[in-house]
């Protein structure tokens, strides 16, 4: 362990800010401090760690060898510019998407830039240390850093919490949190969609959610004990062109095919990657569902 980055602060109260610092402060990492611009969230979690203070920002950031912003992305840049950083300090945000170039003010004033960003959602706060760990055990974490010494102690932090940690290359942040965003709330999309298609053919909508959340965990159960290919099921994995195109026509009259198209030129390419077709399937699916160039080609 770095001897320079065993004091941690933290910066925000949010869920994630939760997540983490009930997590480390069980595997007997040192959270020396709590900011908020909600106090009561701040005192509401340093009152579940072991020695951790409420104080304001910049109070944190002198008492801490390392600081976690767990801020929204748009103020990271805002809050490391007003916050009194020092040399060999780390300044470490939670984002996906955010280049370690918003930490720039940090990195004037000699401390070096992270980021380490648990690959989880976190759509409602944990109320324990132990729902903490549950939650990131066994998730990814993204680490980058602007200095070995900094990377490894990042690293080292997100297995202590159950997670496996992985280098994201300069430059790729935002694609990589694109990629994140498909597997996590676009899912959701993907059910809002079924939803409404469900819906509009006469089915009642309270019924939806419930009808349809264990085709998803089951498709996903699937995919983690087959691959994506592996995984695949429904008329396209099966050739089936004839299911196919009465799909498309009950779409077309909801105005909701174009979508669909996308979706299933996706599914397609997982059919012919499977080797789950034959030759002469593969063209017929091709033609009836037309070329789609990645964009959501619009209804007639």
């Amino acid at each position: 362990m770095h001897a320079e980055f065993t004091r941690i602060a933290i910066i925000g109260a949010g869920r994630l800010a939760r997540c983490l610092a009930l997590a480390l402060d069980a595997r007997g990492e040192h959270v020396v401090a709590v900011a908020s611009r909600t106090s009561s969230h701040a005192q509401a979690l340093a009152d579940q760690l072991h020695g951790a203070h409420v104080l304001d920002a910049a109070e944190a950031v002198a008492s801490a060898d390392l600081v976690l912003l767990t801020v929204p992305d748009d103020h990271i840049a805002s809050v490391a510019a007003s916050l009194p950083w020092r040399a060999g300090q780390a300044a470490v945000h939670c984002s996906g998407a955010t280049s370690l170039d918003a930490l720039s003010a940090a990195r004037a004033a000699g401390a070096i830039a992270g980021a380490l960003h648990p690959l989880q959602i976190f759509s409602a706060p944990v109320a324990s240390a132990e729902a903490a760990l549950t939650l990131l055990a066994g998730s990814r974490a993204a680490v980058e850093a602007e200095g070995a010494a900094l990377q490894a102690r990042l690293e080292g932090l997100a297995r202590a919490l159950g997670m496996q940690a992985f280098a994201l290359p300069t430059g790729a942040r935002a694609a990589y949190h694109a990629a994140a965003s498909y597997a996590a709330s676009f899912l959701l999309s993907m059910l809002e969609e079924a939803g409404a298609i469900w819906r509009d053919a006469g089915l009642p909508p309270e019924a939806a959610l419930a009808a349809l959340l264990p085709l998803a965990r089951g498709t996903l159960a699937a995919a983690e004990a087959r691959g994506l290919a592996g995984a695949l099921s429904g008329p396209i994995s099966r050739g089936d062109a004839g299911v196919v195109a009465a799909h498309l026509q009950a779409l077309e009259a909801q105005g909701r095919a174009g979508f669909y198209r996308v979706i299933a030129q996706r599914q397609l390419e997982l059919a012919r990657a499977g080797g789950r077709l034959d030759a002469a399937a593969l063209a017929r699916l091709e033609k009836l569902l037309g070329d789609v160039d990645g964009g959501l080609a619009p209804d007639a």
